[in-house]
């Protein structure tokens, strides 16, 4: 199959990889240096799996700016662009997808066009009205930061918005190139496989939520929040997994996925989905005013990046307290490798570990790290397991 990917972020470039190994693939983008990489075969970001697959498998992909040129002779163009959520509408922003979808129905009407990005319900039958044509399929990701490669290699299940044959080929071109073999397909009509998309995702966050509820409880009341966690988490109806406390459920997907769903919501009576996006805010909130408390000189954020494993840290939690903290008039400093800045919103970013450490009198970190292993005491972190 020839096959164009569009979009090069992570759900992009792990199908890109996946698909390669069995077909035909030109990845597109406008980011010339994401392109130049993905040529020279080397990963344009964090992510073990990707960066092994690129420079060690033999990949049929290439890279391009141009995206006629990419879908001109494509069977499927798979789109990958970013849907961020805009408040002043309530709305996922998706004029990205919309424009390609436009150009390819233009330059190559016979072209299946399978959207990855995340979008609204009501979104795929909407676009298949405006440019009259069925030839639009949904198929949702559930891949984490830092680990996108991995999940499409071990997938939970294949959820594809097409139930004729259709659908059924997508999902075997999706199964393709992956490790595990008994993958759960669900073929459904389109909008089902939005809502799957927007509740599974608001579902995780709802789940981070109660314990970082559970965990602000026990902080309040001089509790150990680890007992309370360890024993509720034995009932195999709960589970010993993703149960560790943060400052807030964050990246790129929670946040705007849980507001989508919300107003999606906007004539269906519902207590919870508000209640989930509120949680968020009051944990920052409640965290913050901890911080505050303690009266410190100078706060330092380590690491602005939601997960170790990743270099993402658009909505990362650690800036909502961040933002708060700075509110207050508190000096904060940053460290954070990545960034390739001398600032962030007006907070200097430090390069030095060890002037970093020197300079802050409380350091907060999501998650621990044997690098501040020996300021032990100047941290505030809730997290206890050492997990993402």
């Amino acid at each position: 199959m020839n096959i164009a990917v569009v979009g090069l972020g992570y759900v992009g470039l792990s199908n890109a990889v996946l698909l390669a190994q069995h077909n035909h693939v030109i990845a597109v983008d406008v980011a010339a240096d994401r392109v130049d990489a993905v040529n020279a075969r080397r990963c344009p970001i964090v992510d073990a799996d990707l960066e092994d697959y690129l420079q060690t498998r033999d990949l049929d992909l290439s890279a391009t700016l141009d995206l006629d040129q990419a879908c001109a002779g494509a069977d499927f163009v798979l789109v990958a662009t970013p849907t961020n959520y805009d408040p002043t509408t309530n709305y996922f922003d998706t004029s990205s997808v919309e424009a390609v979808i436009a150009q390819v129905t233009r330059i190559n009407p016979q072209a299946i066009i399978i959207i990855k990005s995340t979008i609204p319900v009501g979104f795929t039958q909407a676009m298949r009205d405006r440019f009259g044509t069925d030839n639009i399929i949904f198929s949702p990701e559930f891949l984490r930061e830092g680990k996108a490669l991995h999940d499409n290699l071990h997938p939970s299940r294949i959820v594809v918005g097409e139930k004729s044959m259709l659908g059924q080929v997508i999902s075997q071109l999706l199964r393709q190139g992956a490790i595990r073999q008994d993958i759960e397909t669900v073929l459904t009509d389109p909008a089902e496989a939005e809502a799957i998309k927007l509740f599974a995702n608001t579902y995780l966050a709802m789940r981070v939520a109660f314990f970082n509820e559970l965990d602000s409880y026990a902080l309040h009341r001089g509790l150990e929040t680890r007992q309370i966690i360890d024993g509720i988490s034995l009932d195999p109806r709960i589970g010993n997994h993703y149960n560790n406390p943060s400052f807030g459920y964050g990246g790129y997907c929670l946040p705007k996925d849980t507001k989508q769903l919300l107003a999606n919501y906007s004539d269906v009576p519902q207590n919870m989905i508000t209640a989930i996006v509120d949680a968020n805010r009051t944990r920052k909130d409640f965290l913050a005013d901890q911080i505050i408390a303690m009266q410190p000189r100078a706060v330092g954020i380590y690491r602005l990046v939601m997960k170790a494993s990743s270099d993402n840290f658009r909505q990362s939690a650690i800036q909502g307290i961040m933002k708060r903290i700075k509110a207050k008039g508190i000096e904060v400093v940053i460290y954070e490798p990545t960034l390739g800045a001398a600032d962030f919103f007006g907070s200097q970013v430090l390069a030095d570990l060890d002037e970093f450490k020197s300079r802050c009198s409380v350091i907060i970190a999501n998650r621990k790290s044997p690098n501040l292993a020996d300021v032990e005491e100047k941290i505030f972190t809730r997290d206890i397991y050492g997990v993402d």
